[in-house]
C-alpha cells in the first residue's frame, strides 16, 4: 500500500496561503507565521470558528461566523485542488494500491472525499475523523486498521520528517517527500 500525505505532498501550500491571506487582507508571510499554530486542535476535529478566531486574533483581526465559514470553504477548496504534477504522479502509480493519511480538519476531509481525484484512493484517513494527529503513534495503527494492512505492507511519503520518523517507528517504510520523481524511484 502506498500511503500519501495531502498537504505538502499531493498539494503544496502555495495556493492555500495566497488565497487565505488575500481573504484576510494580510501578507502571506504574516499568515504563514500564525496559520499552523492552532492547527493541531483544528485537525483533531476542532470547530471551524474556533480555529479561524485564533488565526484572526494572532493577526489582530476579528473573525465573524460568516468570515469563518468563508475562510473554511477557501481553505478546504484550495487544499483539495490537485495540481497537474500530482495527477501525473498518481497516474504513474498505475494500479498500485494507494491511500491517504493526512492531518486535516473535518470540512477539508469532506471536501477531499467529494473531489473526483480522491476516488483513485482505496482509503482516506483524516485526523479529524479518527481523533488523532501525526506524529502520534496511534494514528499509524488506526490507518493500518482502516487500510487492512500490517505495518510492513505500507510505504509512506510525508513532507514532515517527524511524521516520517513516527511512521518508521510503527514499522512502515517511510520517506520524506522531495517530489514525484524521487518517490517513483523509491517505489
Amino acid at each position: 500500500m502506498i500511503v500519501l500525505d495531502l498537504g505538502g505532498v499531493l498539494v503544496a501550500s502555495d495556493a492555500v496561503m495566497t488565497a487565505v491571506a488575500e481573504r484576510l487582507g494580510v501578507s502571506r508571510p504574516a499568515l504563514e507565521a500564525v496559520y499552523y499554530g492552532p492547527r493541531e486542535a483544528y485537525d483533531l476535529g476542532g470547530a471551524d470558528l474556533a480555529y479561524w478566531t485564533a488565526v484572526g486574533a494572532a493577526l489582530g483581526a476579528t473573525i465573524s461566523d460568516g468570515d469563518a465559514a468563508e475562510l473554511t470553504a477557501i481553505d478546504a477548496t484550495k487544499w483539495a485542488d490537485l495540481p497537474a504534477e500530482s495527477a501525473e504522479f498518481l497516474a504513474a502509480l498505475g494500479d498500485r494500491r494507494t491511500a491517504v493519511l493526512s492531518n486535516a480538519p473535518a470540512h477539508l476531509a469532506r471536501t477531499v472525499r467529494t473531489a473526483t481525484w480522491s476516488q483513485r484512493f482505496e482509503t482516506l484517513v483524516f485526523s479529524a475523523e479518527v481523533g488523532l494527529v501525526k506524529p502520534d503513534p496511534a494514528i499509524y495503527a488506526a490507518a493500518d486498521r482502516a487500510y487492512g494492512t500490517t505495518p510492513g505492507e505500507c510505504t509512506f511519503f510525508d513532507d514532515k520528517p517527524v511524521n516520517v520518523e513516527a511512521a518508521r517507528a510503527h514499522g512502515w517504510d517511510a520517506h520524506v517527500w522531495t517530489g514525484p520523481a524521487d518517490a517513483l524511484a523509491r517505489l
